[in-house]
């Protein structure tokens, strides 16, 4: 099976009577880093949170073709990091593996630590997240989410209210992660650079319609006809 994660005509919301997109299907191939698009409000999080397992799908069918292991084989990265204040940044990375595995003290620090120097945060390991400016708590958080090894990477807005060049930067760790480690990666973004920058294939959620406006990789979707698609990555209002 070449496809990691298969949609098939999905109902996106939170109730029968709040549905955001409805028949959506679409596939996510291994190996590559696939963008959710849209605008606000358009069920872009929430279907991320449906292929992580913490929201049911309204309808239809979402299947994940992973290993049935005893630990999670799905990393997430949320919106804001989601680190806990209390721990340092060692300690956020240590956490799933001492939830997960059986692993002695040294070897979940040892793990840590190599997490954290993937991300460049090696010299911040005793740091607490506040102490961190947004680009490396998203940095934290994304170690935290490699730290069990997934095959699957989720990232919810990973360079959303950074400066254009952290954003950069942390686009550019997204791509060699994904290459070297052989992850498949899926991000929700609405920073056309980060469109154009890292996504291998999109879906693009459109409040309107409620569907998928389009689908395929970021230069199809910009020579797209469709004027809702043009509205979105030429960043023009609809309705003046």
């Amino acid at each position: 099976m070449t496809d990691l994660v298969i949609a098939r005509d999905l109902a996106i919301g939170w109730t029968p009577e709040a549905v955001l997109i409805e028949h959506a299907s679409f596939e996510v191939r291994r190996g590559e880093i696939f963008g959710i698009l849209g605008r606000s409000a358009a069920g872009k999080s929430t279907l991320l949170r449906m292929i992580a397992g913490l929201t049911e799908p309204l309808a239809g069918e979402l299947v994940l073709d992973l290993p049935h292991d005893h630990r999670p084989s799905l990393g997430v990265m949320f919106q804001q990091g989601a680190l806990f204040g209390s721990m340092t940044v060692a300690e956020n990375v240590e956490l799933p593996l001492e939830r997960w595995t059986d692993l002695p003290a040294d070897a979940i620090r040892a793990i840590a630590r190599a997490k954290l120097r993937l991300v460049g945060l090696e010299a911040a390991e005793q740091v607490l997240p506040t102490e961190l400016s947004g680009g490396m708590r998203k940095r934290a958080a994304i170690a935290r989410a490699l730290a069990l090894e997934p095959p699957l990477l989720l990232l919810d807005e990973p360079s959303s209210g950074l400066d254009p060049i952290t954003s950069a930067e942390l686009d550019q760790l997204i791509v060699i992660l994904a290459r070297t480690l052989g992850l498949t990666v899926v991000v929700v973004t609405h920073e056309l650079g980060s469109i154009d920058a890292i996504l291998d294939r999109c879906i693009l959620l459109d409040n309107e319609s409620r569907s998928i406006l389009a689908q395929g990789t970021p230069e199809e979707l910009h020579a797209s006809a469709i004027p809702r698609v043009q509205h979105f990555f030429h960043r023009t209002p609809e309705h003046v």
